[in-house]
Parts: C-alpha cells; sequence; structure tokens
C-alpha cells in the first residue's frame, strides 16, 4: 500500500497554513496555546479528572486575554470538541450538527462546553472578531501515548498487548490533524465572524475495528489485545455533519482513507520512539490504577 500520507508537524511536509501558525515569529501565540490543549487532551483522557488537569485548564484560560484582542481588532478562533454535544446512540443516523444542543456527559466536556459559551458571551457583548470550530478526534503524529490511537501502537512497539475499553463498540469519527488544521485555517481566513463550524471527515469507526486494524497493520493478530474496564460515563457515538464547512466555506478533508492514515502514523511512531518513550511508563502506570 502506497503511503502518501503527509504529517502536518515534519517541515519536509508541512503545508504554507501550519508552517505559518506554527512559526515562531508569528503573533498566534493564543491559538497555538489553544491548539496544543485540543491536541494534547482531545478525547481519551480518563476520569476521573484530576487537579493537575484543571490546574492545567485553568492556566491556558487565564492566558488567554480577551479584553486585548478585543482592543486591538484581533480576530479570535476558538477550537473546541465535539464532546460538547453530549453522545449519539449507536443505531440512529444522526449526526450533530452546529445547531445541537449542548449536551456534555463529563465535567471535562462540560469545562469545554463552558469555554465555547465564553467566547459566543464576548462576541455579543462586547463584539470580539470570534469564530469557533468543533471537531472530531484527531489522530496523527505528535499525538500523546495516552489517546486512544498512539497508545495501542505504542503499546505494540513497546511490547505490551494493547488494551480495548469495554467492548469496543464506542464509535469516534476520526479526520487527520492535517484535514483539521486545513479546517481551522479555512475558517480563520473565510469564515464570517460570529460563526461556529464543525469539522469532520466522515470516519466514523467503532473502537474495536480500529484496534484490529492497528493489529493488522502492525502484523499481530486481531484478537493479540487485552479487555479492560470501560470508562465512567463514555459516550457511545460522535458523529460530525461538516455540510455547512463544505458548502459556504469550500473545505472539504484530504487524507480520507483512514487506513492509509493509521499505516502512516504507524510508521511516524516506530520512527519516534525517542519522542514518545520517555512517557510511556508513566502513562501505562497511570491507567493500570484507573483500572484501564
Amino acid at each position: 500500500m502506497k503511503n502518501t500520507y503527509e504529517s502536518p508537524l515534519n517541515s519536509r511536509y508541512a503545508s504554507p497554513e501550519m508552517q505559518y501558525l506554527f512559526s515562531p515569529d508569528r503573533k498566534f501565540t493564543t491559538w497555538r496555546r489553544l491548539w496544543v490543549a485540543l491536541a494534547e487532551s482531545e478525547m481519551e483522557m480518563g476520569l476521573p479528572v484530576t487537579q493537575k488537569q484543571v490546574d492545567e485548564l485553568k492556566a491556558h484560560v487565564e492566558d488567554i486575554d480577551y479584553e486585548a484582542a478585543r482592543r486591538h481588532d484581533i480576530r479570535f478562533h476558538h477550537i473546541s470538541t465535539d464532546e460538547v454535544y453530549g453522545d449519539l446512540a449507536l443505531d440512529e443516523p444522526r449526526k450533530f450538527t452546529e445547531l445541537s444542543p449542548y449536551k456534555p456527559s463529563s465535567p471535562y466536556s462540560a469545562s469545554k462546553a463552558a469555554s465555547d459559551h465564553l467566547v459566543r458571551a464576548w462576541h455579543r457583548t462586547h463584539g470580539l472578531k470570534t469564530t469557533i470550530s468543533n471537531c472530531s478526534n484527531n489522530y496523527g503524529p505528535y499525538q500523546h501515548v495516552e489517546k486512544f490511537i498512539p497508545r495501542q501502537i505504542t503499546n505494540i512497539l513497546a511490547g505490551i498487548r494493547p488494551k480495548l475499553y469495554g467492548q469496543g463498540l464506542a464509535v469516534r469519527d476520526w479526520i487527520s490533524v492535517e484535514d483539521h488544521c486545513s479546517a481551522i485555517w479555512t475558517i480563520l481566513t473565510r469564515g464570517r465572524i460570529g460563526e461556529t463550524y464543525l469539522v469532520g471527515a466522515n470516519g466514523e469507526y467503532n473502537n474495536i475495528d480500529v484496534l484490529r486494524m492497528i493489529l493488522k497493520l502492525m502484523g499481530r493478530d486481531a484478537n493479540d489485545f487485552d479487555h479492560v474496564t470501560d470508562r465512567p460515563g463514555g459516550d457511545k457515538r460522535y458523529a460530525i455533519d461538516a455540510t455547512k464547512l463544505q458548502t459556504e466555506l469550500s473545505w472539504e478533508p484530504k487524507y480520507t482513507d483512514f487506513e492509509e492514515g493509521l499505516a502512516a502514523t504507524i510508521d511516524w511512531y516506530r520512527a519516534h520512539e525517542s519522542w514518545w518513550m520517555p512517557d510511556k511508563a508513566g502513562t501505562e502506570e497511570k491507567y493500570r490504577k484507573q483500572g484501564h
């Protein structure tokens, strides 16, 4: 299988948009902080939320000076998540849209919902030039080993059996981090002020199918994993309808072959052991104490 996936954070392949947004001389400090917060905590945090996580979230929020952005007429883009909408039934065709009601399932996702409301309040009350994007689950390089996909990949690379929450029936809507970044850039440059856009790539898979795809790509037996206790309050299904973003701003995902993207992600973790290995033992110990 030909590997055409391009890492968003590899300077050899990075798009002009990525190079611009992440270059140190750009005035996107707050934007970059928000992106890092999302990438580091996107979907797979174990519960309960720790005080350390609360303190880190508070630090990120306190770093954001909304008044300065308003005073200097700076556009403010807030990167959020589909977790704020709660979950969907496994057997229903419905997907989240910009009109879906907020129904966060955990204190963690409730804090993300609160940040969305805060941004909208600054727009309505103080005229801050805002846009919001709510994205589905990201995957790709540089994702922390506590997240579902890199945890399974690095477990296999480290000689540890992969772990599957419950029966693995929870469905997530996967999108390449590169496609997420291209969507953010599109919204930043062409999105209407005050609007919200949902970002997704029609990549719905349940966890057991994703794990078995990883096992296949890494030459392992399809049942070479352990079932562990499901997380409390785990959402059943996320699914994004990105019609507004696609029709209004003419955005389309580029990396839609999920298996190909997984293969490239596996290659990246295999080649960058020095990046993820220092966090591996501590992360697995945390999960062991939580029964995961």
